[in-house]
């Protein structure tokens, strides 16, 4: 299992699809909210929880512990629609934090989540210090309705993994002990692997945005925003499989809809009501799981990487 450190963990969506997942187990968890920390302590207490991302990156004494991998669904309001658009110089912009974070302690994987207004603000910032950093990274526009949920919410999710610290040295540690191990330049990249086309992927070793490079990457992403390609359909009879029956959540979803005469249209959010009486702590409740990921994405996010890791270590033995 690798290890994992779960910055702005929310109520811990991250954590829960990895392990779903078989991927990892978190070693730290790091929440603002007393609420979300309430909420991590009783389904992980052994694992430590901080306050707040600010102390961690301008921590000296390294209370971080050592990681594979470290996930983060940082604030949104600094990009959302439903915000002023502030960007860095709203308060609540930690992307710098992060950065510093990740490299200090150097995690062979990154994932990261955000809102759709990330698209168009900030996020070719966040994939150029990830490739400053040594880090080949890949954005991807999953909404909740690709895993079955009765709405939308687009969501942007950015996987980063670094060959030189990731799963070659892993792979060579597992199949050798203690023995250096070159990366096999004819293995296939990681995107390739699952998935992408490698055309598409920032190379650490190349231009990766700088001229020609970044006005392609640039150009794609303005194009994917208008277009809305590669964005799971929403107004198919099922997000994955054309002609499959919908299942009973979506049903009811749809049913709801329909009575309200919106037939044919998605809801951007899920449908909770803002005032229920009876429930205790119902805003701390609908805070988090407003700010909440979706578990299942990031459980098919962790099975890609798990596939990743168990084929280079294969591949590794059987060259032996």
């Amino acid at each position: 299992m690798m290890r994992h450190v779960d910055l702005c963990s929310g109520i811990g969506g991250f954590s829960l699809g990895f392990e779903w997942a078989g991927l990892s187990r978190p070693v730290m968890f790091c929440d603002v909210e007393p609420w979300c920390r309430k909420v991590l302590a009783k389904h992980w207490p052994d694992v430590p929880i901080a306050e707040d991302v600010k102390e961690l990156a301008n921590d000296p004494e390294g209370t971080i512990p050592e990681c594979d991998i470290l996930t983060a669904g940082y604030p949104c309001q600094p990009f959302s629609h439903a915000g002023k658009r502030r960007g860095e110089a709203d308060d609540r912009h930690i992307w710098p934090y992060i950065r510093e974070i990740v490299a200090r302690k150097r995690p062979a994987w990154c994932v990261f989540e955000n809102v759709y207004g990330h698209v168009s603000m900030g996020l070719d910032t966040v994939l150029a210090d990830l490739e400053a950093d040594g880090y080949t990274t890949r954005p991807f526009i999953v909404p909740a309705c690709s895993v079955d949920a009765a709405h939308r919410r687009d969501r942007v999710w950015i996987v980063g993994y670094s060959e030189d610290i990731g799963r070659d040295g892993r792979a060579a540690q597992a199949g050798r002990e203690g023995q250096a191990h070159q990366p096999d330049q004819s293995r296939p990249k990681v995107w390739g692997e699952l998935g992408g086309p490698s055309a598409d992927v920032a190379h650490t070793a190349s231009e990766g945005l700088e001229g020609a490079k970044r006005s392609e990457h640039e150009g794609q992403r303005a194009r994917l925003a208008e277009s809305g390609e590669h964005v799971a359909h929403t107004d198919s009879v099922r997000p994955q499989g054309v002609g499959a029956e919908p299942n009973d959540a979506r049903q009811a979803g749809l049913r709801c809809r329909e009575a309200r005469g919106e037939k044919g249209f998605w809801a951007a959010e899920p449908d909770v009501c803002r005032v229920a009486h009876g429930i205790p702590r119902r805003v701390d409740r609908l805070k988090g799981l407003g700010n909440a990921i979706v578990p299942q994405v990031a459980m098919q996010i962790g099975v890609a990487i798990r596939q990743c890791e168990a084929d280079a270590i294969r591949q590794f033995k059987a060259k032996e």
